[in-house]
């Protein structure tokens, strides 16, 4: 996508693949920065650290962060402690593991001397494989903006709700969730976005408006609380989400205040949608509230915000009266019954089994 007229993706190897470079997400949207990473700790701190968020980015860095430990320790135990130490950095975005898994099938057969340049190749294969899903995604997902256009309000733009940031933030690039919002407004098509703030980290407030921004598609922020009333009254025609981890009977785990939206629309009539590459569904669980692991991160996430000071300068204020506990829950689970659609690089289905296993019959259980 486009910066300053610029084109970019979110992560590039540099030095050779000796380092890679990424967006520092935690600086946007006041500061556009980026960072070079050249060992495997600075790898999993990138990640844990949310420098680079985002399930199917998180799955790209963590293959480049098993280059730069082939770069240090291509041996079979530099390997293994490789996959260890980025698989433990965030547990609930499945593309992590897919992504770990796939480079090291492709490593463990081969000696050690061979690893580093087979580990590059794998990292620049899953990053260009991101580009081409999320681009599908985006045009399947046109398809279905096209077919709910006539059953709009002809008096206003075309109104889309998203939560957090789906965005080519969170991918390598164009997005899942806003991917076909780009098509859509690339093509013409009358819209307006609306941008939940997400609460805590605010990664709509924060990432998904500087994205819409940067791109020129019209769009408001809206407090997190906000999005079932515009959709009372009428002012909501369809959401669109991500997913970090959607099960194979078609529940979906995204940032947390998901679960809340998806009801809300469903309370309203409103078409609920979510776009995702197939790396992000996880073929072995069913129950995605019973089953997918929900990271807990810091309290200080609520306590406290970073943000741009009426100075000038950037800084942290604190939010709530010192020993103040904070619950800091990065996602729930939507169950499928709320879903009306899962759009994917090979179509939209339903959120059921039955319609996963016909787009993707290779993963159906017998």
């Amino acid at each position: 996508m486009l910066v300053n007229g610029k084109p970019w993706r979110t992560i590039w190897a540099e030095d050779g693949g000796q380092a890679f470079g990424v967006i520092d997400q935690t600086r946007l949207p006041h500061l556009f920065e980026t960072v070079t990473l050249r060992t495997l700790d600075e790898a999993a701190h990138a990640i844990s650290a949310m420098i680079v968020r985002g399930a199917p980015l998180i799955g790209a860095t963590a293959a480049w962060g098993m280059v730069l430990g082939m770069k240090e320790d291509p041996s079979d135990a530099g390997l293994e402690n490789a996959y260890r130490v980025l698989l433990a950095t965030r547990p609930t975005a499945v593309n992590l593991r897919w992504a770990l898994d796939e480079v090291r099938a492709v490593l463990a057969p081969l000696p050690a001397d061979a690893r580093f340049e087979a580990a590059k190749a794998k990292a620049e294969a899953i990053c260009d494989e991101d580009v081409a899903l999320n681009e599908a995604i985006g045009e399947n997902g046109l398809a279905i903006i096209r077919d709910l256009l006539p059953k709009a309000p002809k008096n206003r733009p075309f109104q889309i709700l998203t939560h957090c940031n789906a965005g080519w933030l969170a991918t390598v690039d164009w997005g899942t969730a806003l991917a076909p919002i780009y098509k859509a407004f690339d093509a013409g098509i009358d819209l307006h976005v609306w941008v939940d703030e997400t609460r805590p980290r605010n990664q709509g407030a924060n990432l998904t408006a500087w994205e819409l921004n940067s791109h020129g598609v019209p769009h408001t922020v809206l407090a997190d609380n906000a999005g079932g009333h515009y959709m009372q009254h009428g002012m909501v025609d369809m959401v669109i989400v991500g997913s970090d981890r959607t099960t194979a009977r078609g529940d979906v785990c995204n940032k947390i205040g998901t679960y809340l939206k998806a009801l809300a629309a469903h309370d309203n009539g409103v078409p609920f949608y979510v776009g995702l590459p197939s790396p992000t569904i996880d073929w072995t669980l069913d129950d995605g509230v019973k089953e997918i692991p929900i990271e807990e991160r810091s309290q200080d996430e609520v306590r406290r915000i970073w943000g741009k000071l009426d100075s000038g300068d950037f800084g942290w204020v604190t939010l709530t009266p010192q020993g103040s506990a904070a619950g800091n829950p990065g996602f729930d689970v939507t169950p499928a019954r709320l879903v009306t659609g899962l759009i994917t690089e090979r179509g939209t289905c339903p959120a059921t089994r039955e319609g996963l296993a016909a787009l993707f019959p290779e993963h159906a259980r017998s």
